[in-house]
């Protein structure tokens, strides 16, 4: 399956770009598509723990399952006042 990921803020610096497209296995879920971007830009790794994921515009956890065409987008912390 082919899934697009948008990276914004800290993870947009960290990745180098701020959109990504992704090929992923049928059945893989959200925690899949993670580990492979951070394979591929390990400076993602320090943010995980901190990001919220949307699935589609849903906030989800890591076990959400994927499907083709989905929208995934990493949403860092904002801090601000």
């Amino acid at each position: 399956m082919t899934i697009t990921v948008l990276l914004f803020a800290q993870a947009r610096e960290r990745a180098g770009h701020a959109r990504a497209t992704l090929e992923l296995p049928d059945e893989s879920r959200v925690a899949d598509a993670l580990a492979l971007l951070e394979r591929d830009h390990p400076a993602l790794a320090a943010l995980r723990p901190h990001l919220a994921i949307a699935l589609d515009r849903r906030l989800v956890g890591p076990e959400a399952p994927l499907v083709h065409g989905a929208e995934l987008a990493l949403l860092p912390p904002v801090s601000g006042g």
